[in-house]
């Protein structure tokens, strides 16, 4: 397979020494060795670090759509009343995959170019529907933009709904996560985004509102989260431990803070703040509305005028720039550039806008 020398794809993002090295060690068998329950548990404390989080934190085997499903079939049952806030291809999407599951699902939707606004109309919704369930996302890459959650979080425990499901896969480690303070029960993340591992474990946090609804659901299935609950306590895990992805995890998670969470959050910001300036200075759109929260992690573009998408990226990749299209109503008419984790570095960004700048 050909790689590119500028990278600007918004995950999995490019891994770094540090982390690749953890590969090339000898391990056990995570089922027999304290050490991997040591490690593990050692991977837990930093991401609730990471997550602003007193909640437990579950961590598996699988990329971050394994940790969506699994918050959502442990905690669902048919019938069920969830209340979708969504502004984007994942907001959407996760109504979409709460619904197969028998859950009745209601839907508070913005354009794809909005953020999370109208809260006014949230609150009648939460009021009138009653849900069990409120779910949103955090960073919508398909979109590149940032929804506030705070307000949403504030509803959420003004009106006692007993889960607040929040996917920030692409947020977490690059721009604040408060989990505690915005009243999150289940709050997802994976490996692959801002912490610049390989896309093989996710991690959610769980409130102990959560668990009592896991408990009373009883999901069993290999993305149950219920066998997690008393795992480490009882050295024993539902299935083989990935130990090589828990100390990848482990490494990641130490590099963002020993760097420092503030000082990661403001290198992402800095580098978000430069690309889409250039851009506009080039005489590309932006594609998040005036109004709405653009993303940090990542940058969604609309393609210039008179190209294709395919014809954007192939002249793009012929420079040796790599980016990324979108998903769904935006397929073809938006392009990303993906400054996060190793990404969010000024000298790699610059270099991809200098080829973009080229490219036109």
């Amino acid at each position: 397979m050909k790689t590119y020398p500028i990278p600007m794809v918004p995950g999995p993002v490019v891994v770094p020494d540090a982390i690749r090295k953890v590969y090339l060690d000898a391990y056990g068998s995570g089922d027999l060795e304290p050490e991997f329950v040591e490690l593990y548990t050692r991977t837990q404390r930093r991401l609730k670090t990471i997550f602003n989080t007193r909640d437990d934190i579950v961590i598996m085997t699988g990329e971050g759509m394994l940790a969506l499903w699994s918050a959502l079939k442990s905690c669902l049952v048919p019938g069920d009343r969830v209340l979708t806030v969504a502004t984007g291809v994942f907001g959407y999407g996760i109504g979409e995959m709460a619904q197969s599951l028998g859950a009745d699902v209601k839907t508070v939707g913005f354009s794809y170019d909005e953020t999370i606004n109208d809260m006014a109309r949230i609150e009648a919704a939460i009021a009138e529907f009653k849900p069990r369930m409120i779910t949103a996302v955090h960073c919508e890459t398909p979109s590149g933009t940032l929804n506030p959650l705070e307000e949403l979080g504030r509803l959420k425990n003004a009106y006692q709904i007993p889960l607040f499901y929040v996917d920030t896969v692409a947020g977490a480690g690059g721009v604040p996560v408060l989990a505690d303070d915005w009243h999150i029960d289940l709050c997802l993340g994976g490996a692959q985004k801002c912490l610049s591992a390989p896309p093989e474990m996710s991690f959610l946090s769980v409130s102990p509102k959560a668990w009592e609804i896991i408990d009373a659901v009883g999901y069993v299935g290999y993305d149950a989260l219920n066998p997690f609950r008393q795992a480490v306590e009882n050295r024993y895990f539902p299935y083989t431990p990935n130990w090589q992805g828990v100390a990848a995890l482990y490494v990641a998670a130490g590099l963002l803070l020993d760097e420092g969470l503030e000082n990661s959050f403001n290198r992402h910001d800095r580098v978000a703040s430069r690309c889409r300036q250039r851009l506009v200075e080039m005489g590309i759109d932006l594609f998040p509305a005036a109004g709405a929260v653009p993303s940090p992690t990542v940058t969604a573009a609309k393609i210039p005028q008179g190209l294709t998408w395919e014809t954007w990226d192939r002249r793009l990749r012929d420079a040796g720039l790599v980016v990324a299209g979108s998903y769904g109503p935006l397929a073809g008419k938006v392009f990303r550039l993906g400054h996060m984790g190793t990404q969010a570095d000024p000298d790699l960004v610059d270099q991809a806008l200098d080829v973009i700048a080229g490219a036109l």
